[in-house]
């Protein structure tokens, strides 16, 4: 772990990065411990707060976890999917609100990633993926049911999709599809959607889902991203057009 801090602003980034990097190459192993503060501050020729502060930026990317007592100190965590799910989402709602990506781009994206799912899903949804997307097609159809909760329901119903393909690399790469994309989406177009028409095309995706039926998965997420995109484009040309 070395690093040549040169701002003391960035002196904490700096270090966490070196130790992020000695992590990553595999340097430090999985419960390693890490030098105590003492080590470190003399290795990288820093104050010990800061090296603290470089300690807490780790330990909030659930890369290190710290314990107490005569064997405590700062330990290589082993880093879940689970874990990262949440970074994953922010990573992808910043990049999406801040770099000027189309409509069409996400929507390409989210669908081409979510199929991917579809066979795989087919073939190992569980009945619990099945009974959360049955509930939620249930919620969606409530009267009185707000515009936000349809829009949290329909997330949780493509989670449940994609977790269906029992692949944790997959479903850490489309924590940001459903959860970032979709959510953005929804905002842009729930002002002209049919709630039926979704509905129905939710009950083609379980059904052939509980049919083991990829070939039907996949069709439905197509008339869905063509749905998705047509509502988009008629939000667009409403706004174009004077009132």
């Amino acid at each position: 772990m070395k690093t040549a801090p040169r701002k003391t602003a960035d002196l904490s980034a700096q270090i966490a990065h070196a130790i992020r990097d000695a992590i990553v190459s595999g340097e430090l192993i999985v419960d390693a411990r890490l030098p105590s503060e003492a080590e470190l501050s003399e290795q990288f020729q820093v104050s010990r707060p800061t090296v603290r502060e470089a300690l807490k930026r780790l330990a909030a990317q659930s890369l290190i976890r710290t314990q107490r007592g005569a064997t405590g100190g700062a330990f290589v965590n082993r880093l879940s999917f689970e874990d990262a799910y949440s970074q994953q989402i922010t990573t992808s709602t910043l990049l999406l609100s801040m770099n000027a990506v189309s409509f069409d781009t996400a929507c390409e994206a989210r669908y081409a990633l979510e199929r991917a799912c579809a066979p795989l899903s087919a073939q190992r949804r569980t009945a619990d993926q099945l009974a959360t997307m049955r509930a939620e097609i249930f919620r969606q159809a409530q009267p009185g049911l707000t515009d936000e909760a349809f829009c949290a329901s329909d997330v949780t119903f493509h989670r449940a999709l994609v977790d269906g393909a029992d692949n944790p690399v997959l479903s850490y790469q489309l924590a940001g599809a459903v959860e970032a994309m979709q959510p953005l989406m929804n905002m842009i177009t729930f002002t002209a959607r049919s709630r039926e028409e979704i509905i129905a095309m939710h009950t083609r995706i379980a059904d052939a889902l509980e049919a083991r039926d990829a070939d039907i998965v996949d069709t439905a997420l197509v008339d869905l991203e063509h749905y998705t995109q047509q509502l988009a484009h008629d939000v667009a040309e409403r706004k174009r057009k004077p009132a």
